[in-house]
């Protein structure tokens, strides 16, 4: 196997925090597949995302990525039809905000709320987004001390463009005409995105392959990085075969 493979991080995350999940692939797949991370677009208009990052990211590779970076992938992956080889998303929903069509999602309500709070004191709103990613988690203290540990806290205008691309991205029409490899894998204790959207998205793209790791919450790539390696390495090699 020789492939490429970028991922991307979620809202408000830096990309050396899938570090541990990209060394378990490496050691995983050898040489046979280099693992490279990508940090978000630093833009404050949510728009210029993807030309950004199909301008930056190399092509003819897999497109992965945790929460927000994983509905980036997918919708860069879908622009670049047969110039992607595959997709991967974690803690990924087709929809993040809940639609009259797709309840299985976060409420308007409680997204807006948020929203409100990062315009207002972001690095409180921070803390609290912080503690929905570990909640459940098995052992949600070392994980979210690692959140934490942010460098910086990204600017104010470039955390809420990031909001509005989580609340307005749909990609349920996009990946059902796109036939590439992809790959779904969601936490069954999830806070973000609940654990019944692994049916949901089975039922919306039936040739995808969606997994639901149990015990696993919206921190999964952080907690759960030895068994995500696992399954997109195994994945990988099955869709090559």
């Amino acid at each position: 196997m020789h492939e490429r493979l970028i991922l991307l991080p979620g809202w408000s995350c830096p990309a050396d925090l899938l570090e541990p999940l990209a060394a378990a692939l490496r050691v995983r797949a050898g040489k046979g597949l280099a693992v490279e991370l990508a940090e978000l677009p630093a833009l404050a208009d949510w728009r210029q995302w993807l030309d950004e990052l199909d301008a930056r990211l190399p092509a003819d590779c897999w497109l992965g990525g945790w929460s927000l970076g994983g509905m980036l992938a997918a919708q860069l992956a879908v622009r670049r039809g047969e110039r992607c080889r595959g997709l991967v998303t974690l803690a990924s929903n087709a929809c993040f905000v809940r639609r009259n069509d797709w309840p299985a999602a976060m409420p308007v309500e409680q997204f807006g709320d948020f929203r409100d709070a990062v315009a207002a004191t972001p690095a409180a709103a921070l803390k609290r987004f912080d503690l929905l990613v570990v909640r459940d988690a098995q052992d949600p203290r070392p994980l979210a001390r690692r959140l934490a540990s942010r460098a910086a806290l990204p600017p104010t205008d470039v955390l809420l463009a990031g909001l509005e691309c989580l609340a307005q991205l749909d990609l349920r029409a996009g990946l059902r005409a796109w036939s590439g490899p992809q790959l779904h894998l969601l936490g069954e204790r999830d806070a973000l995105v609940p654990g019944v959207v692994a049916e949901a998205l089975r039922e919306q793209w039936p040739g995808a392959r969606v997994e639901l790791l149990d015990s696993a919450s919206h921190a999964l790539p952080l907690s759960h990085a030895e068994t995500i390696a696992a399954l997109i390495h195994t994945y990988m090699k099955e869709v090559q075969r």
